[in-house]
């Protein structure tokens, strides 16, 4: 049986208005993210070093006032997140306790090589272990994603069946998965890519046990809309979008024209805060993003 708190973030993601922050970066995308921030490599030298940089930036916009549960509904952590605290708190339950903003946990462990157009996730060795962990903190959900290059019809429905295939395991430790197999919004068959996943998806979506849901985050499709029958498929809970490397104002704009889609932005959410501002700056600068990115997944 769920526990009142799953229950809680339960109604809250299906039934509030906002977004889910992702804040997931993990260790190769990590020196990219910092230096965004205006954290440069010569400011840390050693792995360690480096996340206790990247925690440091986390905690700060978590901690901001403009962060906070009335527009964001849920934030990704990555698991050396997941091991540290916020205030003597774990960074999970410092989200849903202090904010009352829902915790989900990245859990994939990279791509394989490009094969057949896409890019399989890596095998999670420690998947088990990492739903244990995720219980313990009353993590809501995972995330996990895969990438589609090319509209290669095999290679869409191996990364569709791989993403479920997961996913079912965490929906059996009572964990709502986040499947995401991201469309590179660079591909030369973007829009034949989308109509390939989507059909993928929905027979996929067919399959998943009664009593059972899993939220899906998508590329912004070159139509507008045309997410809307994964939308309104009963077991998936919520459709969220990635940026996928589209500046925030774009971003905001080709969201806003695909009513019922929510945003789960990184770099978009995070464009313009750096390490440098004034606390009046930087609580500025969250609080406009947010409120762009709230709008747009507002429609």
């Amino acid at each position: 049986m769920p526990s009142t708190i799953q229950r809680d973030m339960l109604a809250k993601v299906a039934n509030e208005t906002g977004f889910i922050a992702a804040l997931d970066q993990s260790g190769g995308s990590t020196p990219k993210a910092l230096a965004l921030y205006g954290v440069t490599p010569d400011e840390y030298s050693t792995d360690a070093e480096m996340f206790g940089k990247v925690h440091e930036m986390r905690t700060r916009i978590i901690t901001n006032s403009a962060f906070n549960g009335e527009r964001v509904l849920g934030a990704i952590l990555f698991e050396n997140t997941l091991d540290r605290e916020i205030e003597a708190r774990s960074t999970a339950h410092y989200l849903w306790q202090e904010k009352h903003i829902v915790p989900f946990l990245k859990v994939d462990k990279g791509l394989e090589d490009e094969a057949n157009g896409v890019q399989l996730m890596k095998p999670i060795n420690n998947l088990a272990e990492l739903l244990i962990k995720a219980n313990a903190q009353d993590v809501f959900g995972t995330k996990m994603r895969s990438v589609i290059k090319l509209a290669n019809e095999a290679g869409i429905e191996a990364v569709v069946a791989q993403q479920f295939a997961v996913g079912q395991q965490i929906l059996d430790a009572g964990l709502v998965p986040i499947i995401e197999p991201e469309i590179d919004i660079n591909s030369p068959q973007k829009a034949q890519a989308e109509a390939l996943l989507q059909a993928a998806l929905l027979r996929h979506l067919d399959q998943i046990p009664d009593g059972q849901q899993v939220m899906l985050k998508l590329t912004l499709p070159e139509e507008n809309g045309f997410y809307g029958p994964c939308i309104a498929h009963p077991k998936a809970l919520k459709v969220v979008a990635l940026s996928g490397g589209y500046a925030r104002d774009e971003a905001n704009t080709r969201l806003a024209a695909n009513p019922g889609m929510i945003a789960s932005f990184s770099r978009a959410l995070t464009q313009g805060v750096s390490a440098q501002q004034s606390d009046a700056e930087f609580t500025a600068t969250m609080d406009a993003a947010i409120a762009g990115i709230y709008a747009a997944s507002s429609t």
